[in-house]
């Protein structure tokens, strides 16, 4: 039997679930750019995550399968970004300036221009077992299976942002 097995780390899209901080984050975005009064609740914004494009992934696993020899793969992007980056870019893309104010639970995102606060941080999200990092390394993709991820960091949340954006457009 031919099996591979692939250790997909955090892999994002515009189809990802709503419960997930990221999907979760540019939906609230979108909506407050539409008009919309309810502040982004987010958990620990400095959790470190490597995000990586879901397409990208695919590709992975399908060069995975064309390997004539099955192997077990991590894939990865080798960075992280924390959950404060990725919504201060997902903002930026919303014509948002996020400014970081305050610590721990009393941490808000304040956008520059308007000073209105549009992310607060909310205990009810803290995860019990939080994980500071996690980051993968996909040396061994990358050498034997030529893979690089190519959709960037900056790029993935752009086209998450944009995507939201036109869906919250369409419903208006």
């Amino acid at each position: 039997m031919f099996a591979c097995s692939g250790i997909l780390f955090n892999h994002e899209s515009p189809l990802r679930g709503s419960e997930f901080v990221t999907r979760k984050s540019v939906i609230a975005l979108a909506r407050l750019r539409h008009g919309g009064t309810a502040t982004l609740k987010l958990g620990n914004l400095n959790a470190r995550r490597d995000w990586g494009f879901a397409g990208d992934y695919v590709a992975a696993m399908w060069a995975m399968l064309q390997n004539p020899t099955p192997d077990d793969y991590v894939v990865a992007t080798g960075k992280t970004w924390s959950i404060g980056d990725f919504v201060s870019l997902a903002g930026a893309s919303f014509d948002f300036e996020i400014e970081w104010k305050g610590e721990g639970e009393d941490e808000i995102g304040v956008d520059r221009r308007s000073g209105r606060t549009l992310i607060e941080v909310d205990p009810q999200f803290y995860r019990p077992a939080e994980v500071d990092i996690l980051m993968g390394s996909a040396k061994k993709a990358m050498e034997r299976l030529n893979w690089r991820s190519e959709v960037s960091f900056e790029q993935l949340v752009e086209m998450m942002a944009r995507t939201e954006y036109d869906r919250i457009s369409r419903q208006h």
